[in-house]
C-alpha cells in the first residue's frame, strides 16, 4: 500500500457531525498515518463556518469526548478541547495541519471585500486564491470528502 504524503480533507457540510469527522481525520492522520501534509479546506456550503467565532459554538460534548478518547492508547478525555476552533487552533499550531476556505466564496457569501480581506474570518484559516485551490486538490494523493 502506498504511503500518503499530501492528504487534503474538503467539508462542505455545517452539520457538527461532519465538522468532527473532518477534525477527527486530519488527527488521526498526523499521528496514526503519519502523513507529513494533512490539509482542511472549507468549501463554499460551509464558508459560513470561517466566520469568527463561529467554531468556537461547536461544542464536543463530554460523552462524545469520552467515546473518541477511549479508542487511543494514551488520551484521554480531558486531553480533549471543548469546541472546534479550539480544535483547529490545536491541530494547526501543534500539529501542523493546514487550514483554508476558498477566498472567493469568502466574498461571494460576504465575509470578505476582497479575496485576501482576513478581516471576518479566523485567523488560522487561509483564504486561497483559485489557482491554489487547484493545486491543493490536484497535489493531493488522498482526498476525503465531508
Amino acid at each position: 500500500m502506498a504511503q500518503t504524503e499530501n492528504m487534503l480533507i474538503i467539508v462542505n457540510s455545517i452539520e457538527p457531525y461532519s465538522q468532527f469527522a473532518t477534525y477527527l481525520d486530519a488527527f488521526m492522520a498526523k499521528n496514526l498515518g503519519n502523513v507529513p501534509k494533512v490539509t482542511i479546506f472549507y468549501g463554499p456550503k460551509c464558508i459560513s463556518l470561517t466566520k469568527k467565532g463561529e467554531l468556537a459554538k461547536i461544542t464536543i460534548p463530554d460523552e462524545m469526548k469520552e467515546l473518541i478518547a477511549g479508542q487511543f492508547e494514551g488520551l484521554s478525555s480531558s486531553d480533549l478541547p471543548d469546541n472546534l476552533e479550539q480544535m483547529a487552533r490545536f491541530q494547526k499550531n501543534e500539529l501542523g495541519v493546514a487550514i483554508a476556505s476558498c477566498g472567493t466564496a469568502n466574498v461571494i457569501e460576504g465575509l470578505a471585500k476582497t479575496i485576501d480581506d482576513t478581516s471576518n474570518i479566523e485567523d488560522f484559516i487561509v483564504p486561497l486564491k483559485l489557482p491554489q485551490v487547484w493545486e491543493a486538490i490536484d497535489g493531493a494523493d488522498k482526498t476525503l470528502f465531508w
